[in-house]
């Protein structure tokens, strides 16, 4: 148990390194044009970015970038709080909006509708960052508190 905390804080405190967040954000994107340009290895290849991207990073020297309280602020949520990331109350309804809306983009990039699908998606982005930063106003409170 104590090997699966260890790793647990470290993939945490990789993860907290601004390079990767702000390289995750692209990735909605990335997905969305090879699905546009049927483009399958490039599909593949982002989703594999997303799956090692947590640990491609060395932990952040602070706790200063905006990004990096994003991610410290998903772990005290998920961890500290014992919330989860999708539900009814506020800001985890945000995430659960953003589910329909994400299959919408790529329903739409699918069938070549791309005005729809860049707005999707666009909205999906904006849903994403408004419960990062929720989050993040919520965890900057608890630590001065």
């Amino acid at each position: 148990m104590e090997r699966i905390e260890r790793y647990k804080r470290t993939v945490w405190e990789r993860h907290s390194n601004p390079k990767s967040g702000w390289s995750r954000v692209l990735v909605l994107p990335v997905l969305l044009y090879a699905v546009s340009d049927r483009n399958w290895k490039l599909g593949m290849a982002a989703v594999a970015f997303t799956l090692v991207n947590p640990v491609l990073f060395s932990p952040p020297e602070d706790t200063d970038a905006w990004m990096t309280r994003v991610v410290l602020a998903e772990e005290w949520w998920v961890e500290e709080q014992e919330q989860r990331v999708l539900g009814l109350t506020y800001p985890n309804l945000l995430n659960l909006l953003n589910i329909p809306l994400t299959g919408y983009a790529f329903a739409s990039v699918y069938r070549k509708k791309p005005v729809r699908a860049a707005l999707s998606g666009m909205g999906s982005m904006i849903l994403k960052f408004w419960y990062v930063g929720s989050l993040v106003r919520r965890y900057d409170a608890e630590q001065s508190a």
